[in-house]
């Protein structure tokens, strides 16, 4: 529902420029049982470490349920409730095990005019998170903000704009308590062969540095795309992902600093299986 949510602001760029890409080799497999709990398994493979995960979610009319395992022992709960009493209300409880302070409930709320989320965490002097978007599909708003309730101080407030067009959106957003602002762009091309263009320049005020993103996709079929990055510090990164079968993605990408090419290549392998 338009405008969405805080988050959405910038996305579309951020997915394009950074989406899919990775330097380790990862595999994904999910599966589901016949009671209709589905179970996701994966391995990520980073230098000579590897982590484990496994995550169990399930669906029972508007509830979902959904448990994480991670190799270094933290299990993670969340429950998700989808317009309960509310339309346009989501509630999502989580807590981690063995972190007795990672306990919050956060509330998202969408309109057609506004998209709000609440959180905050269950402690003794929790951290309360606030962001808010208004306006229409085209033209929106927003802010996020957050304040630590032991220490009385904000550490975080951020605002944005967003602009959409039926092929064209671009982006503005203060960060970092002020400190750096970021413009974004996004061009659809061609729908047919979903060719798009993005871009993402960044001002740091506290250290007058300039970072400059720019990236380009495209399918050379239904079932196969590429996608192409490059910034200003010189690292130039490329993927090309094909969806084998539906649901399952097979991905390749590299990365290769341009002014040190013979120490910094690295390739990353995703393999995503579903039924």
């Amino acid at each position: 529902m338009a405008p969405g949510l805080y988050s959405d602001i910038g996305k579309r760029t951020r997915d394009l420029l950074y989406k899919d890409y990775q330097t380790d080799h990862k595999f994904t497999v999910t599966t589901y049982t016949s009671t209709g709990v589905a179970i996701t398994a994966s391995g990520t493979k980073k230098n000579d470490l590897i982590f484990g995960e496994i995550q169990s979610q399930l669906k029972n009319k508007n509830v979902t349920f959904d448990v994480k395992a991670k190799s270094d022992s933290n299990v993670t709960t969340t429950v998700t409730i989808d317009e309960f009493t509310v339309p346009g209300l989501k509630t999502i409880f989580s807590f981690a095990v063995p972190d007795q302070r990672s306990g919050k409930v956060e509330l998202q709320y969408l309109h057609d005019y506004t998209g709000v989320n609440a959180s905050i965490g269950l402690t003794a002097n929790p951290v309360v998170n606030l962001s808010g978007v208004v306006g229409t599909k085209t033209l929106a708003v927003g802010a996020d903000v957050a304040y630590d309730t032991a220490s009385g101080n904000f550490t975080k407030y951020n605002a944005g704009l967003s602009f959409v067009n039926a092929d064209l959106i671009a982006a503005l957003t203060l960060n970092n308590k002020g400190d750096s602002l970021s413009a974004s762009y996004y061009h659809l091309v061609s729908p047919l062969s979903n060719t798009a263009v993005g871009a993402e320049f960044t001002r740091s005020f506290s250290t007058n540095e300039n970072i400059l993103s720019f990236g380009i996709q495209h399918a050379l079929d239904p079932l196969t795309s590429v996608k192409m990055r490059f910034d200003s510090y010189g690292k130039a990164s490329a993927l090309i992902q094909h969806e084998w079968k539906p649901k399952s993605f097979l991905t390749i990408s590299g990365e290769v600093d341009t002014k040190a090419i013979e120490k910094s290549s690295k390739v990353g392998l995703s393999l995503l299986l579903k039924p």
